[in-house]
């Protein structure tokens, strides 16, 4: 596009091109070499003024500039100043770190001819800004809207023990009314970090705002739409735990929360900036040292304004706020889940039981620190106290297991255990006790020998507890430890041979010598 100053004659071609032909602004700036905003620039002020084609067709040069441009501003013909285009750095300045007296230098850099001095520059855009539309003031009430954010820069802390380093990020929300503000450093931007900032926000206000504003960030808006947004489940019940409402703001329109992108910038610059020498080895004193310079941020006077934002919230907002709820909110998680054939569900590799009814059926989660709740269909079908793994070793439960959400059968077979076992055995007696402990504990887990013990002293139905007694005693005396042994030897009926005759010893038993050094075949057992 042309640099040169733009001469009425054109802005009176760009005007018929659009008022009376229907062009795009795309096709006006193609056809007459200039940008798209400066032709939108000039039909706007058109419409400003009410002015359409017919009315503007038969004024010349002179007449168009007193109707159409403010004064003092319309191009002057043979002026030895090159006219930057002010559309075009207006946009400019809507970028992040962007200032008006870069953007000069790039003119200067970038134009041939004569150029503005810098206040003059200056002066020449405020008048171009004038000429805009008028965006519409926000007037916020007082104890009506939180603004909640999160910071863009991190704080790194220091693991004193592995050298590692996390990075800390910064919540911060920002009262309407006042804009007293409130930073604290988190982990990360998961939802219960965002909950937890809430949460300490409200408390170190005092009260509770009508409404809350956030952004749209994944862990708290489930469908950030436009005109119908959907609040995730997390953050509808911490709202409505405390009374209040949430409102995100519109995606991509930051002008809706435009009080902590101020504040945000305000916390960057009196607080990040002046920890940024400092080395922290812990959140807790990260925070110690933002709460420090959060109270000096907040008794800064104004620069326009008599007062603080601490005097400003005192006598304006704080008034305003609901009281705090009498119980904290306990930041929740949500999972949907399958419960298994076992009826129990998996959270974090841990089990959890529900009834045995549910069995296959789809069921939600909901878990605190210290609680899981199972939901079917709205309804808590169980709640267990959370047990959080921190490794996988063979004495940590891998499963929670009531035994009222068991089926009868199951909960007889959970009612064994070795204690019971050993003492049924010693009602029998010594040697049927010492073989079912045999039993138990030859296996790496004691249940796996249940049903070989169960098998065993079932036998005193059959044969009589006198005889599995001494059956027993022949198995324990022969090494022959195990539940078919006994059966064999109660069906060939070993153990009624006479009290006087010994028992069979086996030959390879015969030919050992008593010493301390001969092990026998006992010892690999």
């Amino acid at each position: 596009m042309s640099s040169k100053p733009i001469t009425m004659r054109k802005i009176k071609e760009v005007l018929r091109l659009r008022l009376a032909c229907g062009l795009s602004f795309g096709e006006i700036a193609r056809a007459l070499q200039l940008s798209k905003g400066v032709a939108a620039k000039y039909v706007d002020l058109a419409h400003q003024r009410n002015l359409d084609w017919a009315a503007i067709e038969s004024l010349n040069e002179v007449q168009l500039a007193s109707h159409l441009l403010p004064r003092n501003t319309a191009p002057q013909r043979g002026s030895q100043y090159v006219l930057p285009n002010f559309a075009l750095i207006h946009q400019e300045l809507k970028n992040k770190c962007m200032t008006l007296q870069l953007l000069w230098h790039e003119y200067v850099a970038s134009t041939e001819g004569k150029t503005y001095s810098y206040s003059a520059f200056c002066e020449h855009y405020s008048r171009f800004t004038k000429t805009l539309k008028l965006s519409m003031k926000q007037i916020h009430k007082a104890g009506e809207k939180c603004f909640v954010d999160y910071a863009g820069p991190t704080i790194p802390i220091i693991d004193v023990l592995t050298g590692q380093i996390t990075k800390a990020q910064i919540f911060v929300a920002v009262l309407g009314a006042s804009s007293y503000t409130f930073a604290l450093a988190t982990r990360a931007q998961k939802t219960e970090d965002w909950l937890l900032g809430q949460r300490k926000a409200f408390e170190y206000f005092g009260g509770v705002t009508q409404v809350i504003v956030p952004d749209n960030p994944k862990s708290l808006i489930a469908n950030p739409d436009r005109y119908e947004p959907q609040v995730g489940r997390s953050y509808a019940e911490f709202a409505a735990h405390y009374g209040c409402a949430v409102i995100p703001a519109r995606p991509r329109k930051p002008q809706d929360k435009s009080k902590v992108e101020v504040g945000v910038q305000v916390v960057e610059r009196w607080i990040l900036a002046r920890l940024r020498h400092q080395q922290f080895f812990s959140l807790a004193d990260l925070n110690i040292a933002i709460a420090n310079l959060l109270e000096d941020l907040n008794t800064r006077p104004f620069k326009k304004l008599p007062g603080n934002r601490r005097s400003a919230f005192e006598s304006i907002d704080k008034p305003a706020l609901k009281p705090l709820p009498a119980t904290i909110f306990e930041p929740c998680s949500w999972k949907k889940a399958k419960v298994g054939i076992d009826y129990h569900v998996e959270l974090e590799h841990h089990y959890y039981s529900v009834p045995y009814q549910y069995a296959r059926k789809h069921v939600e989660l909901r878990y605190t620190a210290s609680v899981v709740e199972v939901l079917c269909e709205g309804k808590r079908i169980a709640a267990h106290p959370r047990v959080i793994r921190t490794g996988y070793s063979h004495g940590l439960s891998s499963q929670t297991t009531v035994a009222q959400h068991m089926p009868k059968a199951h909960q007889a077979h959970q009612q064994w255990s070795p204690q019971r076992l050993l003492i049924w055995g010693k009602e029998i007696g010594m040697s049927t006790q010492m073989l079912v402990s045999h039993l138990l504990y030859q296996k790496s887990h004691p249940e796996l020998g249940y049903r070989a013990c169960l098998g065993l002293l079932s036998l005193a139905k059959k044969y009589s507890k006198e005889r599995l007694e001494a059956a027993c005693a022949i198995a324990v005396s022969n090494n022959a430890m195990t539940q078919k042994s006994v059966c064999n030897i109660l069906a060939t009926k070993l153990d009624l041979a006479p009290a006087n005759k010994a028992p069979p010893t086996p030959k390879s038993a015969q030919q050992l010598p008593l010493h301390e050094n001969v092990r026998g075949s006992q010892y690999y057992h």
